[in-house]
């Protein structure tokens, strides 16, 4: 296989990043019906870590080609649960709570971009203020 270093480290980063996600849950357990504040945090936490560190490894320091499918599409991805944030909002349906349902996927969706829109800027104002230029973008 090619790229079977690069799919190794995606395999290892998402056992990590799910087994965060699931020890989180099971400290934090959302009982059947009620509104999913642990799922909607950690996808935030998640979306917030990877606004930090895409542009701390594209504008500041470069990484090790194996840190960004590790970290970010492992253990970003494994952490982040976006197929439990469709299940959390059914199970909301299927307690007859279209109100708090609906509220739940936006609120989730606002709080993902708003988290990544936070970390990325908050990360840029940290480079810009240690004198770390941006890294130029490559012309098409």
């Amino acid at each position: 296989m090619r790229n079977a270093d690069t799919v190794a480290a995606v395999a290892v980063g998402g056992v990590l990043g799910a087994e965060a996600r699931y020890g989180l849950g099971t400290l934090w357990h959302t009982p059947a019906g009620a509104f999913p504040w642990t799922t909607l945090l950690i996808n935030a936490v998640g979306c917030l870590v990877i606004g930090v560190f895409l542009v701390a490894i594209t504008e500041g320091r470069p990484a090790h080609r194996l840190v960004r499918p590790f970290f970010g599409t492992g253990v970003l991805g494994g952490f982040t649960t976006f197929s439990t944030y469709c299940l959390d909002a059914y199970r909301l349906l299927d307690a007859h709570r279209p109100g708090p349902a609906l509220g739940y996927l936006a609120g989730t969706l606002v709080a993902a971009l708003g988290a990544v829109a936070a970390g990325a800027g908050g990360m840029r104002w940290v480079l810009a203020r240690r004198g770390v230029a941006p890294a130029r973008q490559k012309e098409a």
